[in-house]
């Protein structure tokens, strides 16, 4: 499809049913007037956030807990379906915002295409979840650090931590943009190189030839039995455990939705970045799990994030227990890095989020105040204030802490997927019938409508049952009960809520608004140039370096996984 075909995308085949020019026009003046920030993130910057932006001490460190909980088998599976899952909210999310790149993302068009009442959910919630994961990623980050010395208090960690995502967020959209390729280069490139050494290392080529082969599946087992259950119902238990635990790995796969408002050339850069989602799937989360289980078994007693004082991560268990020197330290100081990326993209998006609540009316006008360069720090400065939460882990200990906040964003988080699947199936069932063409979108799917109804069922699915634990006997926790239910609760109270309070009614199909802003986005719609300078060549030639590693990667990474 050319430019001239994209520039076709927002009119109907049927006469009569678009807006007219002038009231287009006055609608299009309003979005401008609120649209303050500035697009300046570039193609490259998109590309590596898509892959790697939010690669996190989900899969570094959370990994822990779940193949002790699991097991091997249980531990693939669970990312596996979960996988299923994200893949599904991604592709119709990526229809939606590949076509309507606005501030806001989903939170915005939640109220275009259902109605107020979920844009004020999903934009609370949102807030909320990327609010409560930056002092969960600070307290993963003091954990890391511990791998070298609990000699300095944890405070002293996340501080610095801290202090280092404020002061990329207060530069821009355009430092941020530059700081995370490099990090995800970074995260990249370690977790294609684990995959690479656990294969060599499973195959007896460490220090000590050991060749593991699938021991660790023999022994302990394919599956673990949770909280010592026999049968059949322990192993079930334990593969259900592993599912809240990589919703947090997945999480913020949609921060693409929230970019693109800040993203140069929407149209011709996000569905790049949507199709480019599968590869962190399949190779980072699958592929990482799938190595993870063959070297380490489920039962090594440093998995155990509360009471461990070993290394915390597996990928580092495994190469200690290789007997390989010095590695560890590197790839800890790798890990290290990846909790400060994943810290700044929270920072980052809890602002833009409560940013989008503002221009709906739905937060306090000031949050929506920005800086003459597009900045929206107020907004930065009120979402940084709740990183202090992660004080907490000095005395709780950050791994306990680190686990109440996974929970709480792992919840919310799906429930960011459950209004997303919601607000494309409305979005899915208004477009058809204004008499729109879905094959001349920018990104389509062809798995659409089904993908979005499988997440929408499964998403509410896995939330419900999260906190089983607490209700087996003699397993009863205040703690993991309120940060697992707790998210869960909210978000009806807060829809139920706030449709009474807008008394408003869900958006009947034909009234669908499928053309405001869209005039500007198209005139921001471009041919990509050709890189002319030597650093436009570099970047351009490190972006398709790291595809080609990738896609490399996962076939020789395919016998394996058979």
């Amino acid at each position: 499809m050319d430019y001239h075909d994209e520039k076709n995308i927002g009119y109907p085949k049927e006469e009569g049913v678009l807006a007219s020019d002038s009231s287009v026009e006055q609608v299009h003046g309003e979005y401008e007037q609120h649209n303050d920030l500035k697009r300046q993130l570039k193609n490259r910057h998109i590309a590596m956030i898509s892959i790697g932006g939010v690669i996190g001490t989900g899969l570094f460190l959370g990994t822990a807990t779940s193949l002790a909980n699991g097991g091997p088998l249980g531990l693939l599976l669970g990312y596996t379906i979960m996988g299923t899952i994200c893949y599904s909210v991604m592709i119709s999310l990526g229809e939606m915002v590949a076509y309507l790149p606005i501030p806001g993302g989903h939170i915005k068009l939640a109220e275009r295409f259902v109605d107020p009442a979920l844009s004020f959910t999903m934009g609370w919630n949102y807030w909320y979840n990327w609010t409560i994961i930056l002092p969960g990623e600070l307290s993963a980050a003091a954990v890391l650090v511990n791998f070298w010395t609990k000699a300095v208090n944890n405070s002293v960690w996340i501080t610095i931590c801290l202090i280092v995502c404020v002061t990329i967020n207060l530069f821009g959209a355009g430092a941020y943009g530059e700081c995370e390729f490099i990090f995800a280069s970074i995260k990249v490139i370690t977790i294609t190189g684990l995959i690479i050494l656990g294969i060599i290392l499973d195959l007896g080529g460490g220090p000590d030839h050991d060749r593991i082969g699938f021991r660790y599946w023999k022994n302990p087992g394919v599956f673990a039995q949770y909280a010592g259950i026999a049968g059949a119902k322990g192993r079930f238990l334990g593969w259900w455990a592993v599912m809240s635990q990589a919703a947090f790995s997945f999480i913020g796969t949609e921060i693409v939705a929230i970019a693109a408002g800040e993203a140069k050339n929407p149209r011709k850069n996000l569905p790049k970045a949507i199709k480019r989602v599968y590869i962190r799937i399949l190779l980072f989360y699958i592929g990482g799990t799938f190595i993870i289980g063959l070297l380490v078994p489920s039962n090594n007693p440093d998995l155990n994030l509360l009471t461990s004082d070993a290394a915390k991560s597996p990928f580092v268990i495994a190469i200690k227990q290789a007997g390989i020197k010095g590695l560890p330290s590197v790839i800890n100081a790798a890990l290290l890095t990846s909790a400060w990326s994943a810290a700044s993209s929270d920072l980052y998006t809890s602002s833009r989020a409560i940013y989008g609540l503002s221009l709906s009316g739905n937060a306090p006008r000031i949050f929506s105040r920005t800086s003459r360069k597009g900045l929206p720090y107020i907004a930065i400065g009120f979402c940084a204030c709740f990183a202090f939460l992660a004080f907490m882990g000095v005395q709780s200990g950050s791994g306990r802490v680190f686990g109440w906040f996974q929970n709480m964003t792992s919840i919310a988080g799906l429930m960011t997927w459950f209004g997303i699947s919601v607000t494309y199936l409305r979005f899915y069932k208004g477009f058809t019938a204004q008499g729109y063409d879905r094959s001349a979108l920018p990104y389509a799917s062809k798995l659409n409508p089904y993908a979005a109804w499988y997440a929408a069922i499964a998403c509410p699915v896995v939330c419900f049952f999260s906190g089983f634990d607490v209700f087996l006997k003699g397993h009863w926790a205040t703690d993991t009960f309120v940060t697992n239910y707790l998210p869960l609760m909210l978000f009806p109270v807060l829809y139920v809520g706030s449709r009474f309070y807008y008394r408003c009614k869900t958006i009947s199909p034909m009234d669908m608004d499928f053309t405001t802003g869209l005039k500007e986005i198209e005139d921001a719609t471009y041919d990509e140039p050709v890189p002319t300078s030597r650093i436009e060549r570099f970047w351009a030639w490190l972006v398709s370096f790291h595809l080609r590693l990738l896609l490399g990667l996962r076939i020789l990474t395919t016998p394996f996984s058979l």
